[in-house]
């Protein structure tokens, strides 16, 4: 065995140990923060706290068998390839569900915290399938669905995923009722921020365009006024097809609103658009 096939054995093994725990993590919050509370926390395991409301079957079965379902359709309509990629999470996940589900009899929270509750599951799940996602997996279940529905129709999965999240929401708002509902969209909502925050990590810096008639006194101004350097380049507008000057620059956060007040103190007429910068490098 060659050095570089070892070194990817140690790799997988690794990804594999940190999806587990991740895994494993997911698992146990949602045994401890979400079920007992009824809160839904959308794809399977959601159906699965529905229809242990509805029938009485433990959660981690409905979630195997759903799981299951999802990963035939994928095998059917994505390939062999891909269905691997998801199998061992769709698989495990319930496994983990069921082995952790003693921990709700262990652990107790008050009803009357369940807006904390909900924000700390939030944190905790976006944090586990954040890293999930970011060493290049992904925890399966419904996601099937959502790949299918865009390599058949192209329909985004962003989309997807928010009709099939939403659905469940709305089932689970009859069982449950509405208050229960919207403490599942807060929930949805901070796991897919923390999730971002994951893959992406915090932005500390803010990219500028600036098209402006004065891009050298804008120039000067960031250059001398703030110390940070910028890159000046002609371009051609696309309706009217007139050159125009842009500056591009990156600087801290911190120094946004001192760059937008010194564009506006400039040039007022000048056109403008600040995005998040998560990394920047060969900057001297």
């Amino acid at each position: 065995m060659d050095h570089l096939q070892k070194l990817r054995i140690k790799n997988i093994a690794r990804d594999y140990t940190i999806m587990t725990l991740m895994l494993l993590l997911s698992a146990v919050c949602y045994n401890v923060l979400l079920l007992p509370l009824d809160i839904v926390s959308g794809g399977t395991g959601g159906v699965g706290t529905i229809i242990k409301a509805a029938l009485n079957i433990e959660p981690y079965i409905t979630i195997l068998v759903l799981s299951i379902i999802c990963l035939l359709a994928s095998w059917i309509f994505l390939g062999k390839e891909k269905t691997l990629s998801t199998a061992y999470a769709s698989l495990s996940f319930p496994i983990l569900v069921k082995l952790t589900a003693f921990i709700e009899q262990e652990v107790y929270f008050s009803t009357n915290d369940m807006f904390v509750i909900v924000i700390f599951a939030g944190i905790i799940n976006g944090i586990a399938n954040g890293i999930v996602y970011k060493i290049g997996y992904n925890s399966g279940g419904f996601s099937a669905f959502s790949q299918i529905l865009f390599e058949k129709i192209h329909m985004p999965v962003a989309k997807s995923s928010f009709i099939i999240n939403g659905t469940i929401v709305l089932v689970a708002s009859y069982y449950f009722g509405l208050t229960k509902a919207m403490y599942a969209v807060l929930f949805l909502y901070i796991n897919n921020l923390i999730m971002d925050k994951v893959l992406l990590g915090i932005s500390k810096n803010k990219a500028f365009y600036i098209v402006t008639t004065k891009p050298d006194d804008i120039s000067e101004f960031i250059i001398n006024n703030l110390g940070h350097d910028t890159t000046n380049f002609d371009v051609k507008g696309g309706l009217l097809e007139k050159r125009k000057n842009v500056i591009l620059t990156v600087i801290p956060s911190r120094d946004y609103y001192k760059v937008k007040e010194g564009i506006r103190m400039i040039d007022d007429k000048a056109f403008f658009v600040a995005t998040d910068s998560y990394e920047v490098k060969g900057a001297s």
